[in-house]
């Protein structure tokens, strides 16, 4: 099949495409919500015309620069973000904003997280990654541990702890650069969408590698090792235009979302994109292709 042909073009691309998100990350870093620094969010509705610029400044006579002013939706609700111990008076930032006239706001939403809770949640949102992404692999060697010949049971549940990587890096990535760019914020649902990536990344690696589980078993096994490269590529031709139609399917469901929402959950849809066309793409064209290199170099 072409994708084996042109493995290490393929090969190549997603480790250019990994460095490229690894130093996004490293130089821009992820704009974290406060979810996982702790602060404060005060979301409210201006019921009459009030400037932006107006509310801006006397949130600066009062307040400092410690906040975000930021609108949403039509342009007259307007949300206030602060780090640290946040907003604890939520009447008193009312009232500096409306002058002391209250009635002309409502409150949408006002959520507070203290900095402790914060890191807390931050940790154990990366030890939750850590731990998804060993015990993926632990399973899929011990699914394939009756496939030893040519290719090692342990090296499909590594190959797909590498495409799994690929997918979560990718993701963060580009969230990097789109928090640098737009001040996009992570938060849970970012690491819920992360989460899911991994489960939909890991079925359709599954699917690819359970077909080449399959076919070996058809093959004497004195001849696994020349053949296993045709066995990859004819159970790659089998399960392509699946993989393909299940990807665009899922897509197109997480592009809805992502039009007619606002707010965390269109950039919960907007990871979900990122990382399934990641995990569609890693299935395909990495994990396998690593698996027929693999014995390549094994041959060597």
């Amino acid at each position: 099949m072409f994708i084996l042909k042109y493995k290490k073009i393929f090969i190549t691309l997603s480790a250019l495409i990994v460095l490229a998100s690894i130093a996004a990350t490293i130089v821009f870093g992820l704009k974290l919500g406060i979810e996982f620094t702790g602060g404060s969010v005060l979301e409210f509705t201006v019921k009459e015309n009030i400037d932006k610029s107006i509310i801006q400044d006397r949130l600066i006579k009062n307040f400092g620069q410690g906040f975000i002013l930021q609108e949403t939706g039509d342009g007259y609700t307007l949300k206030i973000k602060t780090e640290g111990d946040g907003i604890t008076h939520n009447l008193h930032v009312l009232n500096v904003i409306s002058n002391n006239n209250p009635d002309i706001l409502e409150v949408q939403k006002f959520d507070t997280v203290s900095p402790t809770l914060g890191s807390e949640l931050r940790n154990k949102a990366l030890f939750a990654l850590g731990l998804a992404l060993l015990c993926i692999t632990l399973f899929i060697a011990y699914a394939f541990r009756h496939v030893s010949t040519p290719v090692s049971s342990w090296k499909y549940g590594f190959i797909t702890m590498i495409a799994l990587v690929h997918d979560i890096v990718i993701t963060i990535g580009v969230f990097a650069v789109l928090g640098y760019a737009m001040g996009i914020e992570v938060d849970a649902l970012f690491l819920t969408a992360l989460l899911v990536i991994l489960g939909y990344s890991i079925n359709d690696t599954v699917v690819v590698f359970d077909r080449i589980r399959e076919n070996l078993t058809l093959v004497p096994e004195d001849k696994r090792k020349a053949q296993f490269e045709q066995v990859v590529g004819n159970s790659l031709t089998q399960t392509f235009v699946r993989s393909l139609n299940t990807t665009l399917a899922t897509l197109m469901s997480a592009t809805i979302i992502f039009m007619v929402t606002d707010g965390n959950i269109r950039y919960f849809a907007l990871a979900m994109m990122i990382g399934m066309a990641s995990g569609a793409y890693s299935s395909l064209f990495v994990a396998s292709p690593l698996l027929a290199f693999f014995n390549k170099v094994e041959k060597a």
